[in-house]
């Protein structure tokens, strides 16, 4: 099982996981150690604060600035985290394609209820090539 499927299956809630499109990153070759090849690009799944960090110097983005702004709007991101749909596509207009995804799970919490009492939960975040900034969540398994 790769490092990608054990994220999405809910065992490496201390990891994040980001996909990099390849006209998002100059030099997409130098992940290659480290990072999963996928049709549009590289999917990385990396310890939480080295993750984050290697998320922000790939991007410029804060993952956690991108998280609460991403939060507002409600998108569709792909389940295994290679893309998503861009909320503003429905306007027909411009082209809209997923730069980056960026994901963390978070275990099961009866406590907190809600969809956190049915398992361990995916937060995921895009940001298109158009600026939209969306979001989605689920519970592992629910896809």
């Amino acid at each position: 099982m790769s490092k990608r499927e054990e994220f999405l299956a809910g065992e490496r809630v201390e990891d994040v996981a980001f996909f990099l499109h390849e006209d998002a990153v100059g030099n997409l070759s130098a992940l290659d150690d480290y990072a999963e090849q996928v049709a549009d690009g590289v999917v990385l799944v990396v310890d939480g604060d080295s993750g984050r960090s290697a998320f922000q110097s790939a991007t410029g983005i804060d993952p956690m600035g991108l998280a609460r702004e991403a939060m507002q709007t409600d998108g569709e991101i792909n389940r295994d985290l290679t893309g998503g749909v861009c909320p503003a596509a429905e306007d027909g207009v411009g082209d809209h394609a997923a730069k980056f995804v960026f994901a963390f799970a978070e275990e099961q919490n009866e406590e907190v209820g809600g969809v956190y009492a049915e398992g361990d939960v995916i937060h995921a975040y895009g940001v298109c090539t158009c600026g939209e900034r969306y979001s989605e969540k689920w519970v592992v398994g629910d896809e």
